[in-house]
């Protein structure tokens, strides 16, 4: 065998050997980053305004796969044989959510949770009672926003605070609106209770969504870890640093 002959083999060796190697290495990284997405953290974006003040469209944010255990839902497709939770940890009131919509169980919906399994929830002139208690709310600064238009928007601006403690902010186009008036309903066991926090712009518990089951729930939200104003579309690469609205990149989501 002549020795240009040996070595052009061996490069084919090489190469072919090299080739492997590359697929291990990006079936591994594929392999990792289910694995992430399925037990620890997985991305969303913030479609709608339902959750303004806290959540705005064209946020992006970590779920926390983990925090309340897992489901068929937390695979990719909803694919896992099984049902129910495993590992399940009780949710908070309070908590931001990611759940799949119980009328499909595919479509990715994010809600506040406000009743727990076992509360009642009732909705009376826009103010929420909780176990027959007014949930407190304070009034703050407009809530100013420009639309795509260019037109400045100004919205009523509450503080409200739940029986536990938490608070967090609403927005209320007033007191007499589609859903500001509701029959008082007991949250079943093994069940939750979702509002928006843009009262008025939020299909929910109250009416579309309806209860929702445990095994539905997708995650925590936690932070926010980029969002985009809109303004620039992806080929305006000179627009893009006007777009980015760096002050609530990783920031917590309350």
């Amino acid at each position: 065998m002549s020795e240009s002959l040996a070595a052009r083999r061996a490069a084919a060796a090489k190469k072919g050997e090299g080739f492997i190697e590359t697929i291990k290495t990006v079936v591994s990284a594929v392999g990792i980053a289910l694995v992430i997405r399925t037990f620890m953290f997985e991305p969303f974006n913030i479609p709608s305004g339902s959750m303004i003040p806290t959540l705005l469209v064209g946020d992006y944010l970590f779920v926390s796969k983990y925090s309340y255990g897992y489901s068929k839902h937390s695979f990719p497709l909803s694919l896992a044989p099984f049902s129910g939770r495993f590992f399940m940890s009780e949710p908070e009131r309070g908590d931001v959510a990611v759940f799949k919509y119980p009328r499909d169980n595919k479509t990715d919906y994010i809600k506040r949770i406000v009743g727990l399994p076992g509360d009642t929830v009732k909705v009376t002139d826009g103010r929420l009672f909780l176990n027959g208690q007014l949930v407190p709310r304070d009034r703050v600064d407009d809530y100013v926003a420009t639309d795509a238009y260019g037109s400045v928007l100004r919205q009523l601006h509450y503080k409200e605070t739940l029986p536990d403690g938490h608070v967090h902010y609403i927005l209320e186009e007033g007191d007499a609106r589609m859903f500001d008036n509701t029959r008082e309903f007991t949250v079943p066991p093994g069940h939750y209770f979702m509002m928006g926090d843009n009262r008025d712009h939020s299909a929910d518990s109250r009416a579309d969504v309806g209860f929702v089951p445990a095994e539905n729930l997708v995650g925590r939200a936690e932070f926010i870890f980029y969002s985009h104003d809109g303004s620039a579309a992806i080929w305006e690469v000179w627009r893009w640093p006007f777009a980015i609205r760096f002050s609530r990149m990783f920031t917590g989501i309350n």
